[in-house]
């Protein structure tokens, strides 16, 4: 297989930093096939990308390398980090953002050095870049740096289940539909009461008429808060942070 990375960034496309990234891969690595992933995480939303990596990372075969450049805090004194999970490698900033590898059992994690040269705003060119071309031509994770003991972990915080049997939940992402996804798993019959009116869990978003809201299990498993045709968003004023309680039907 040639060698193979990802890229996800939130530099959006306006500008030359994805260009600049590419030309460091493929200037190293020459036989390299770079993945858009996508450039549209909202700037700084280390969250939202953290949730992204959860669902990808996975996805491709072993071997492949994951660079995240999702970094408010480039040039600080935040790590620099490599990572080995499952077969797979990524390479991001220490803020959580690798977070879903970081929790599996086998994980290796380097921390990278970052050299006197490299910009102190741009680690994704400077350090990031080398590093996951390094990796797609056969380096060894251990070769990029030393251990890293401590990293920075995110988790998508528990639903907790009330005396009365209810699960209290809350809004963990919107994605581009306008959809609140939410932290409850498994509900597939009920009602959920958020944006303070309730809500019928249904099996798909087309069980209910266009412009009404439903909830549905989404492909991650986890709950979503959707209008048919529309955004749950903005017709309900939901965020990442609003309360959400599920019922059991």
């Amino acid at each position: 297989m040639r060698p193979l990375i990802t890229l996800l960034t939130d530099f959006g496309t306006a500008d030359g930093y994805v260009a600049e990234i590419k030309g460091v891969l493929h200037s190293l690595c020459p036989d390299v096939t770079v993945v858009d992933l996508s450039h549209d995480i909202p700037p700084h939303d280390v969250e939202l990308a953290r949730l992204t990596v959860a669902r990808y990372w996975r996805r491709f075969p072993a071997g492949a390398v994951h660079l995240v450049v999702v970094d408010p805090g480039v040039g600080t004194s935040r790590a620099a980090m490599a990572v080995r999970s499952e077969g797979r490698f990524l390479v991001g900033p220490d803020n959580g953002v690798l977070s879903p590898a970081l929790l599996v059992g086998d994980a290796e994690i380097i921390a990278l050095p970052v050299s006197g040269s490299a910009s102190r705003t741009f680690h994704g060119r400077d350090v990031f870049a080398p590093a996951a071309a390094a990796l797609a031509l056969g380096a060894g994770v251990e070769s990029l740096g030393l251990p890293h003991e401590a990293p920075i972990v995110r988790r998508t915080p528990e639903a907790v289940r009330r005396d009365d049997g209810a699960v209290l939940g809350e809004v963990i992402a919107v994605d581009r539909f306008g959809n609140a996804i939410t932290n409850l798993v498994g509900a597939r019959n009920g009602v959920v009461a958020a944006a303070g009116r309730p809500i019928p869990v249904r099996g798909t978003y087309g069980d209910v008429a266009a412009g009404t809201p439903v909830a549905v299990t989404g492909s991650s498993g986890l709950l979503e808060i959707a209008v048919r045709d529309g955004s749950a968003a903005a017709t309900l004023g939901l965020a990442r942070g609003a309360t959400v309680v599920w019922y059991r039907g």
